[in-house]
């Protein structure tokens, strides 16, 4: 896998002038478009897209201050529509214009390459199972939210404050399936992953019960799950949870993801500083 990694880096390097398509990206790390998204944006601590980004306007930059070509054709050949769109992008990452870069020489930011190397992981053991599901349904409060890849969701977080308690009392009595009691279940993900993007996010439980008034439902169908379990400080034992199911789980396991919502359900301690977590992920074995 770490090959197959560092050729898609390379794939994406002799690109950058090019459209780049992720689905090739996949195929050269033998994998899925979904797992090599999330696997890059747990190893690199980024979305793909993001990484691609930063590097063109790396070497856009470099252009920009060679001043050997029309900022316009720089534009266009980054994939930029307008000489505004690449100035705003530019921008962005840069600090400065595209245009004032060139005029004052202005020292600029650069994305370096990304090269993946060998470490030892994996020292610890990973608590999960597999188990196929019937189909099941969520029954919740529904919002849109922005995904954020790392720290605290605070459109969530607000989102859960501003919900009616003895509602949620009502409808955590409701759950009769597991994982029981009160869940988060994310839907409905852009399949970039790009930070800032949106997602259907359910705060709910999983029932055959009716749904009560003012609530959502999902309908979720039949399939396999790899759910996995943590304990440890909060929330980092969770992020790390994460974390090593994209780049160890997988990797080592005869699996890979399957669309369908993906499902937390979380213990905290009284005093919030320990959770006892289940995360619940779709999954469907490899084919060979």
């Amino acid at each position: 896998m770490l090959e197959r990694l560092n050729q898609v880096m390379e794939q994406i390097e002799g690109h950058l002038d090019q459209s780049i398509d992720v689905a090739g990206l996949a195929r050269t790390a033998a994998t899925s478009e979904y797992h090599l998204r999330r696997m890059f944006s747990a190893l690199a601590g980024m979305p793909l897209s993001e990484y691609i980004r930063r590097r063109r306007l790396t070497v856009a930059g470099a252009e920009v201050l060679a001043g050997h070509e029309s900022l316009l054709e720089i534009a266009v050949r980054y994939g930029y529509g307008s000489g505004e769109a690449f100035a705003r992008a530019f921008r962005v990452m840069h600090g400065v214009g595209p245009g004032e870069a060139r005029r004052t020489g202005a020292a600029l930011v650069a994305q370096p390459r990304l090269t993946f190397r060998l470490t030892v992981e994996g020292n610890s053991s990973m608590r999960y199972r597999v188990v196929d599901r019937p189909d099941f349904t969520v029954v919740g409060f529904k919002t849109r939210v922005p995904l954020v890849h790392s720290g605290p969701n605070q459109a969530i977080i607000d989102f859960v404050r501003g919900l009616d308690r003895e509602a949620l009392e009502r409808l955590e009595k409701l759950a009769d399936q597991e994982p029981q009691g009160i869940v988060a279940v994310c839907d409905d993900l852009d399949p970039s992953r790009a930070e800032g993007t949106e997602l259907d996010y359910y705060h709910g439980v999983i029932t055959t019960a009716a749904a009560p008034d003012g609530t959502t439902t999902l309908t979720v169908p039949s399939g396999a799950w790899a759910v996995f379990t943590v304990s440890g400080p909060a929330p980092e034992a969770i992020q790390t949870l994460w974390r090593d199911v994209f780049t160890q789980w997988f990797s080592s396991n005869p699996y890979r993801g399957r669309p369908g919502p993906e499902i937390l359900r979380t213990r905290l301690s009284a005093d919030g500083g320990e959770a006892d977590a289940e995360l619940w992920l779709p999954v469907e074995r490899e084919q060979g």
